[in-house]
């Protein structure tokens, strides 16, 4: 088969419902939860979105806002420039990164029953192979999504779960990043909460293992995602380019995957 016939495939599917399409994406609006960093450093500022006009002196035929935010806001997407450890990378910023790879398969790892008696469960290697023998070695270029239905906390202070000590999410034990960016050679990792990191990772060795470890391997991140309880294990491609900002460390996005129907 070839391209213009996969191409028509595709389309055949999505209009005839072999093929679903689900959005990975939370609502962007000035109540969108954001990271908290300690205070001495700069934080990260709430959405804001203001209206220019809407049918009004200020323009009688048409609406549009202006909208306000840091690149990692909401749904949003981490290039390896995000971090010091990816700043050295060729093509390692938003405009620059080849298209191609914002394009992946999907491995959905479930981890909710452990995340509901522990909010800072980790990924371990061993969860990930336990994993792999149920279905299947994770592919190079392949997106692997953390499942722990944290995106059905809707109310922000209950999704940033913050206590004395910091931050309670959950994420990624430090040794499982060099395995998935090496040995399995990912394309990135996406999650359902404010950052890709476990809330106590500041803690870790490395700090942030996740952010140093992943975009030091020149690779992504997603975070902020929701409705991965929609999609298979396998079997589902996402869809995740953001902006083309020049220089960009990341941005806001829509997130979708395409899921066998």
């Amino acid at each position: 088969m070839n391209g213009i016939d996969i191409l028509a495939s595709l389309t055949g599917a999505l209009g005839g419902g072999g093929v679903r399409v689900v959005d990975l994406t939370q609502p962007l609006e000035p109540k969108t939860p954001v990271l908290q960093l300690p205070p001495e450093f700069v934080q990260n500022p709430p959405f804001e979105i203001e209206v220019l006009s809407k049918y009004d002196e200020r323009g009688p035929a048409w609406y549009w806002n202006k909208i306000k935010c840091g690149e990692h806001t909401g749904t949003h997407f981490d290039a390896p420039i995000h971090f010091v450890t990816g700043k050295d990378y060729e093509n390692n910023a938003t405009d620059t990164i080849p298209v191609e790879r914002f394009i992946g398969p999907a491995c959905v790892l479930d981890a909710t029953k452990e995340v509901e008696s522990d909010p800072d469960f980790l990924v371990t290697i061993e969860f990930i192979k336990t994993w792999e023998a149920e279905h299947g070695k994770i592919p190079p270029d392949s997106w692997v999504l953390f499942r722990t239905n944290w995106s059905k906390r809707t109310d922000p202070a209950d999704f940033l779960n913050f206590a004395e000590d910091g931050p309670h999410t959950p994420g990624w034990d430090a040794a499982c990043i060099p395995f998935l960016a090496e040995e399995r050679d990912i394309l990135g990792v996406g999650v359902e909460t404010v950052g890709t990191d476990a809330g106590q990772a500041f803690a870790f060795e490395p700090a942030f293992p996740c952010h140093t470890l992943m975009h030091g391997a020149n690779k992504f991140g997603l975070a902020s995602l929701t409705n991965l309880d929609q999609l298979p294990p396998t079997g589902a491609i996402i869809i995740a380019p953001p902006l083309k900002i020049v220089g960009g460390s990341g941005s806001p996005l829509r997130v979708l995957a395409l899921v066998p129907g």
